[in-house]
């Protein structure tokens, strides 16, 4: 039987229960750990006025129950549509045998089920979409259920597609609510272009070729993906093997420019072995674009723990360099800018230190953050990526194990 990846979709909300924590001697007031405001922790050393950062809390009712008895994988990709609907992109693949038990042959329990790589949800955190991505046949696979193996999935259960990434990495919505995906697997060198309901319009790139980071027509893994509302091109962040933004024509895929750090010829020799700020070259992976309403293009070198600021035409803007201690993974995984008319505030995913960056974008000095490892409501275990709605929300994607979504939702401050 194999298990299909396209459903009508219709749910209610799922019970949800609050658990007091107990107090110690020395604590505060007691509030529960998922009710808890997130706190500014930031060393001061890199900072600049908290006083006026923009806090948090951890809406621990959104997203609702996913239906059909779905489970989440590495969820690598987060964005946002006009009417406030959240997309993700996951990794059903990343899923392990145990939880996906329900599917194994035998069955092994009674849940869980492999959800579609490319999922909606309303305002109300319901599923609205579902589609894309590899489906399981469960004729086809066989659970090893000896000592120890139960956690790895036969990968003989998985039908594979010739056309969808072997990792997916990235999602955007552009202003004509068409969705965009990438996908970082060595093979794929491809960002694709879909309606929402997910028929495919465009791929740029080619499967399983590359050339390089001065390469105008192929692509190197690519990470994130943004478009531009007024002159209609996409740029692309290229990402896990090149070092570069590109930027190509987003209906017909035509090759416009690209540059490198500082908005120099990338140059693919320069060595960056060592987790530094290196002035000639972005580090892989380069991990994320945005363009700000005034017209100001954004990358997250995420290796050199720093973004970089650039004119549409590729002109060094400025930079802004945070967590540098960060000697594993980098700290600049994903970019959000806030939703006031000045765009305030830029919010940065860190994955490594498991925590998100808040940046005045005017001079790029950090003035706060939320967040903290862990895996309780509020924490973080590799958040990867971050979007925002009209209202002010945050979203917060995670990979590894964490393979959650969360919301997040603005404080009042004095």
């Amino acid at each position: 039987m194999t298990i299909k990846h396209l459903y009508k979709l219709g749910m209610g909300c799922g019970l949800l229960l609050l658990l007091a924590s107990c107090s110690s001697e020395n604590s505060g007031p007691n509030v529960s750990q998922a009710q808890a405001p997130a706190t500014i922790d930031t060393p001061a050393t890199n900072m600049g006025n908290a006083d006026e950062a923009p806090q948090f809390e951890v809406d621990i009712s959104w997203p609702q129950r996913l239906p059909n008895d779905w489970i989440l994988g590495q969820v690598s990709g987060i964005a946002t549509d006009s009417q406030n609907n959240v997309w993700i992109i996951q990794r059903p693949r990343s899923l392990t045998a145990h939880e996906l038990g329900a599917v194994q042959n035998p069955p092994a329990t009674e849940c869980c089920y492999p959800a579609p790589s490319v999922i909606a949800f309303n305002p109300e955190g319901e599923v609205i979409q579902a589609w894309g991505g590899p489906t399981w046949n469960q004729e086809q696979s066989v659970l090893d259920t000896s000592y120890g193996s139960a956690n790895i999935v036969d990968p003989a259960g998985w039908d594979l597609s010739d056309n969808w990434p072997t990792q997916e990495h990235g999602i955007f919505i552009d202003h004509e609510n068409n969705v965009w995906i990438g996908g970082n697997g060595s093979s794929d060198h491809v960002v694709m272009k879909f309606t929402p309901e997910g028929e495919h319009l465009l791929t740029i790139g080619q499967w399983n070729e590359t050339g390089g980071s001065n390469d105008t027509q192929h692509l190197g893994r690519p990470a994130d993906v943004t478009v531009d509302i007024e002159t209609n091109e996409v740029y692309i962040a290229d990402g896990y093997l090149n070092r570069r933004v590109i930027v190509f024509d987003a209906n017909t895929g035509e090759y416009k420019r690209h540059w490198g750090a500082f908005g120099n010829i990338p140059d693919d020799t320069i060595d960056i072995s060592t987790m530094t700020p290196v002035n000639d070259s972005w580090h892989n992976p380069v991990h994320a674009v945005r363009i700000s309403n005034d017209g100001l293009v954004y990358i997250a070198d995420r290796g050199g723990s720093r973004i970089h600021v650039f004119n549409k035409d590729g002109t060094f803007v400025q930079e802004g360099v945070f967590a540098p201690w960060t000697i594993v993974q980098g700290a600049a995984w994903d970019i959000e800018l806030s939703r006031d008319p000045q765009q305030q505030w830029l919010f940065a995913a860190d994955g490594a230190n498991m925590k998100v960056w808040i940046l005045r974008r005017e001079d790029m000095e950090v003035v706060g953050s939320f967040g903290h490892g862990g895996r309780q409501a509020g924490q973080f275990n590799w958040v990867h990526n971050i979007t925002g709605d009209s209202f002010g929300n945050l979203y917060t994607a995670e990979v590894n194990t964490g393979k959650r979504v969360q919301k997040f939702v603005p404080v009042a401050t004095n």
